[in-house]
C-alpha cells in the first residue's frame, strides 16, 4: 500500500494479495486433505473430551465426599468445557505449527488464504464458527468441501482460511510470514 501525495489517505492501487495456495499449481497441498481432516477432528474430539470427562468424574466423586455439596460444581462443568475447547483450538492453531494435535498427527496445517500462519483469535473463532455451522447446517458444511479445489468448508470460506498438507509432507515454498 502506498500513501498518496494528494492527501487522500491510504490506498493499495486496487491490488489484492493473490491466493498463496493454488490447487491446480500445487495439487500435492490438497491431496487427501478432506479425509484426513475428518480423522484429525476425531482425534481432537478425544483430546478435548478426556479432560472434560475427568472433570465430571472429579465433581461426581467430590460430591460424594462432601455429602452432595460438591455436586453444585456441575453447573460450572459445561461452561468450563466450552472455554477449554476454545482455548485448545486457539492455542494450538496459534502455535508454531498452526495445527491442533489431531491436525499434526494427520500432517495438516491451517493457513490464511494468503499464506500466513494461524494465530490465537483465528483458531478460537475457527472452532466457534465450525460448531455453530455444524449445529445449523451440518450436511451443507460437509458438502461445500467436496465441490471446491481447496477442500475448504463453509467456516473456512467465512474466515479466509485453508487447510493444507504440512510442509514436511508436501514441500513447496510458502509465502513470507506477515507480522
Amino acid at each position: 500500500m502506498s500513501y498518496s501525495d494528494s492527501g487522500n489517505g491510504w490506498r493499495n492501487n486496487g491490488g489484492m494479495q493473490p491466493h498463496a495456495y493454488d490447487p491446480y499449481l500445487h495439487p500435492e497441498l490438497f491431496r487427501g486433505v478432506a479425509t484426513r481432516r475428518v480423522f484429525a477432528f476425531l482425534i481432537d474430539l478425544v483430546v478435548i473430551s478426556v479432560p472434560v470427562i475427568l472433570g465430571y468424574l472429579f465433581i461426581a466423586v467430590f460430591g460424594v465426599v462432601t455429602l452432595g455439596l460438591g455436586w453444585a460444581l456441575f453447573w460450572l462443568a459445561w461452561p468450563a468445557s466450552v472455554i477449554w475447547a476454545i482455548v485448545y483450538y486457539g492455542a494450538c492453531i496459534g502455535g508454531p505449527s498452526s495445527a491442533t494435535i489431531g491436525m499434526r498427527v494427520m500432517d495438516l496445517e491451517l493457513r490464511t488464504w494468503y499464506g500466513a500462519p494461524g494465530y490465537f483469535v483465528l483458531g478460537a473463532t475457527h472452532a466457534v464458527l465450525f460448531w455453530v455451522s455444524v449445529s445449523f447446517l451440518s450436511p451443507f458444511v460437509v458438502l461445500v468441501g467436496l465441490f471446491n479445489g481447496r477442500r475448504r468448508l463453509l467456516h473456512d470460506f467465512v474466515l479466509g482460511t485453508v487447510v493444507i498438507n504440512n510442509s514436511v509432507r508436501a514441500p513447496i515454498s510458502h509465502a513470507a510470514r506477515t507480522y
